[in-house]
């Protein structure tokens, strides 16, 4: 009935999504199995994209091939740039989503690919033959035979769904929880454990009052997610904000000894920095008052999810208390907020390639692995896709480092640090975060992605000069040269006293005494190329024939210059420990000068390279030394 697939992907979320087409992009032929074939990529929490970190994320995910970005230009109702007041370092990009054109788009995308099969059903195990992943069994006792198989089971394994004191297996609310899978890995030997997480209440939007509430707009003009041509965003809807109240809270407060998180139902651990309402009035009772966004679900729905509300407790509590906010004094529910509890596999147990030590060619993504978050999700399917192609080719993994990505250091800390919590990515996670901004991704990682699907002949089923990856090599070597070409015209340019000295004082700069090169002028404090295009028509001329995008690059590396350089200094130097790589089977444990902790967890990470092994906790300076030393005999 099915042909040997070379990669199977199990959920079809997120992570599943990027998975199927990161290894369908290089040429390999896959299944997609899911459960229900509606809810392709839904958007199980709020209907956004992006955020701090995650926005450049979701341009790595583009930047590589991935889908995430053109699905969300193509369905966002709307769009801002967040953190513009600081760095661009700190820039994030995020967009409100349309959630039924967004799964209805990767739906259609899925679908459009030649390589792409699906298949409904609940999958109960893997089969696994001489340490390796060979394949599926469903729950209707069906074998389909691959080369490799990606875990994308999100919060559906052994899924129970709280509502105060009820509780029911589920994965997501009206769906039922995947069973099988969890059992057999633990008696493969891998270890599992608990985690929880939440959802908002959604709610009735004609039943709410916008005017008592304070107007988030989108950023005009919007921008987008994908170095492609993707649609421009033209019209927008608003979001807006609203707070509670001790009233609110004295509520809430009334339904606690009803609620799963206090009484101790619930086991796993729950994301430290998305508290759930209950947690946060409970962690910080001197606040009077929490900021709530009411966001939209749509073009053509009234649904609307309340950002912040996130909470467990008995569904009566939960209305009672929302009539309590200012705008929501008549909100009707369309179903309650909940908590969902589900298992995952400790992250310390994959290789960087995301493929698991216990099984070769057995690769998990998502959810699974402790994070939360589509962003975060979406990325390691992405990883995982295109290593679970290269593994049945036998050819090195692709692994990105943290000073190359965001995704790498994602990756980087969940396999050498794990988490025993839903793995939140922020911008103070990366240590190298000026050189991981959203605007360069493409200059980051796409020759990457040309490279690796060089070396595949074909990249979506076409010849390479033919693809779609070409044009986006293309567009990343114009944008190099015309950000060389306007950076030269500012170290070139000379401009006098007598032309500037007027716009100066009126930007409260000091005057000029000599004439200097534009350079110097841009670097000064509060000066910008849009200032100096108005004040000098000569650059306002030789300016306009370039993109926006080759402006604010050029700008980026002129005005940062100095940090730019100090950063790729200190990433020089800790790639000298990222080249010396460890021997695949090395035995760590007859390293007898070094700790016995630091012999258990190098022994059971199984680090690939020096680097990786000095970021694993537990192993400390002294023991990367001897281990040093040790290589060097």
């Amino acid at each position: 009935m099915f042909p040997k697939y070379d990669v199977i992907v199990v959920g079809a979320g997120h992570a599943g999504c990027e998975a199927a087409v990161a290894a369908a992009n290089l040429g390999s032929k896959v299944l997609l199995v899911t459960m229900n074939m509606q809810t392709i990529a839904q958007m199980s929490c709020n209907p956004a994209m992006g955020g701090v970190a995650k926005g450049q994320i979701v341009r790595e995910i583009d930047a590589l091939g991935g889908y995430s970005g053109i699905v969300t230009d193509h369905t966002m109702v709307q769009f801002r740039l967040l953190n513009r007041s600081k760095g661009p370092a700190m820039w994030s990009p995020r967009a409100q989503s349309d959630r039924m054109l967004f799964a209805a788009k990767w739906r259609q995308m899925l679908e459009a690919h030649p390589h792409i099969d699906f298949w409904q059903e609940m999958v109960t195990g893997i089969i696994v033959k001489d340490g390796r992943a060979c394949g599926v069994y469903t729950g209707m006792g069906i074998e389909i035979a691959s080369k490799s198989v990606v875990l994308t089971n999100g919060t559906f394994l052994n899924g129970i769904i709280h509502i105060g004191e009820k509780q029911f297996g589920g994965g997501r609310a009206g769906e039922k929880a995947a069973t099988g899978i969890t059992e057999q890995l633990v008696s493969l030997g891998f270890e599992s454990g608990r985690m929880k997480t939440g959802t908002p209440p959604r709610l009735d939007g004609r039943t709410l009052d916008y005017e008592k509430m304070e107007i988030q707009a989108g950023d005009d003009p919007a921008g987008k997610f994908s170095f492609t041509k993707t649609p421009e965003l033209k019209k927008q809807l608003h979001c807006h904000i609203t707070y509670t109240n001790p009233q609110v809270h004295e509520i809430l407060k009334s339904g606690f000894e009803q609620s799963p998180m206090f009484t101790g139902r619930i086991k796993g651990h729950g994301p430290r920095y998305c508290p759930s309402i209950e947690d946060k009035i409970n962690r910080f009772a001197g606040r009077d008052r929490h900021q709530l966004f009411v966001e939209p679900e749509g073009w053509n729905t009234c649904e609307v999810y309340l950002n912040g509300f996130s909470s467990s407790l008995p569904e009566d509590v939960q209305y009672k208390a929302l009539r309590l906010i200012p705008g929501l004094e008549n909100a009707k529910m369309f179903r309650p907020g909940y908590a969902i509890e589900y298992d995952y596999f400790p992250p310390v147990q994959l290789s960087l390639s995301l493929e698991t030590h216990l099984v070769k060619n057995l690769f998990f993504a998502g959810q699974i692995n402790g994070t939360t978050g589509y962003e975060e999700a979406g990325c390691q399917g992405l990883m995982a896709g295109i290593n679970a192609h290269l593994a049945i080719f036998g050819r090195e993994p692709f692994v990105l480092r943290r000073s190359e990505a965001y995704i790498g250091v994602l990756i980087d800390d969940l396999v050498n640090k794990g988490t025993d919590e839903p793995y939140r990515m922020f911008t103070s996670r990366a240590e190298f975060r000026i050189l991981l901004r959203q605007d360069n991704a493409d200059l980051r990682l796409t020759p990457r992605s040309w490279q690796l699907a060089n070396e595949s002949g074909q990249w979506a089923g076409k010849p390479m000069d033919e693809s779609e990856l070409a044009e986006r090599q293309k567009a990343v070597e114009a944008k190099k040269i015309a950000a060389d070409k306007i950076e030269a015209f500012f170290r070139n340019f000379s401009v006098s006293p007598d032309a500037l000295n007027g716009f100066l004082e009126k930007m409260d700069s000091s005057p000029l005494r000599q004439q200097v090169k534009l350079h110097g002028v841009l670097l000064r404090p509060r000066m910008d190329m849009a200032a100096l295009r108005t004040a000098l028509p000569e650059v306002d001329t030789f300016l306009a024939g370039f993109e926006p995008e080759h402006l604010n690059e050029a700008e980026i590396r002129m005005k940062y210059e100095g940090y730019i350089r100090k950063e790729q200094e200190l990433v020089d130097k800790v790639s000298r420990l990222e080249e010396l790589h460890i021997a695949d089977g090395f035995d760590f444990q007859k390293l007898t000068a070094i700790s016995k902790e630091a012999r258990e967890k190098l022994s059971r990470m199984k680090p690939r390279t020096i680097g990786q092994a000095s970021r694993i906790s537990g192993v400390t300076p002294a023991d990367v030394s001897i281990l040093l030393v040790h290589m060097r005999r």
